[in-house]
C-alpha cells in the first residue's frame, strides 16, 4: 500500500511539474516585450484604419482598412490579456514602422487619392515593422505567442503584397 501511495504521489509531482508546449501559459521576457510593443503598434494601425474609413474614397482602401481593424483589434485584446503584460511606456513612434505624430496629422488632413497614397505608403512601412517585431518570437516556447507571431507575419505579408499592387494606381 505504501508503495502504491508513493507511486501515485511521484506521478502527480512529475506530471504537475511537466508542461507541454501546448499547455504552456508562461510568458518569457521576450514574449512580454513583444506584446508590450505590438499593442501600441496595432493600436496605431487601427487608428490609421479609422482615419481611412473617413478620408478614403477607394473601395479597395476602405475594405483594407476594415480588414486591418477586424484582424488587429482582437489581437490587441489577446495580447492585453496575457499575464504580465504592462501598458507600454515606449515612445510609439520609435518602433519600426510607426508613423510620427506629424504623419498621422498629415493623414487626417488628406482626402481622396492623396490620402490613399499616404495611407498605403504608411501602412506598408507599418506592416514591415510589425513583421520584424513578430519574427523575434516565432520560436517562442509559448505556443500562443509563436502562433500569433506567425499569423501576424502571414497576414501582413499578404496585405503588403496587395498594397504594393494597389499603390501603383496612385
Amino acid at each position: 500500500m505504501k508503495k502504491i501511495v508513493l507511486l501515485i504521489i511521484s506521478a502527480l509531482l512529475i506530471s504537475g511539474c511537466a508542461t507541454t508546449p501546448e499547455a504552456n501559459s508562461e510568458f518569457s521576457a521576450a514574449d512580454l516585450n513583444f506584446a508590450e510593443e505590438m499593442i501600441p503598434h496595432h493600436e496605431q494601425a487601427v487608428l490609421m484604419s479609422d482615419i481611412a474609413l473617413t478620408n478614403s474614397t477607394s473601395d479597395e482602401v476602405l475594405a483594407l482598412a476594415r480588414d486591418i481593424k477586424a484582424a488587429q483589434a482582437p489581437e490587441i485584446e489577446q495580447m492585453s490579456a496575457w499575464e504580465g503584460v504592462r501598458p507600454s511606456t515606449h515612445m510609439g513612434h520609435m518602433m519600426d514602422g510607426m508613423l510620427s505624430d506629424e504623419q498621422i496629422q498629415e493623414l487626417r488632413d488628406s482626402e481622396g487619392a492623396t490620402f490613399d497614397r499616404l495611407f498605403l505608403e504608411g501602412m506598408i512601412a507599418h506592416h514591415e515593422g510589425a513583421i520584424k517585431m513578430a519574427q523575434k518570437v516565432t520560436t517562442s516556447a509559448n505556443k500562443e505567442v509563436a502562433a500569433l507571431a506567425a499569423a501576424i507575419i502571414k497576414a501582413q505579408e499578404k496585405e503588403i503584397a496587395f498594397m504594393k499592387e494597389l499603390i501603383k494606381f496612385y
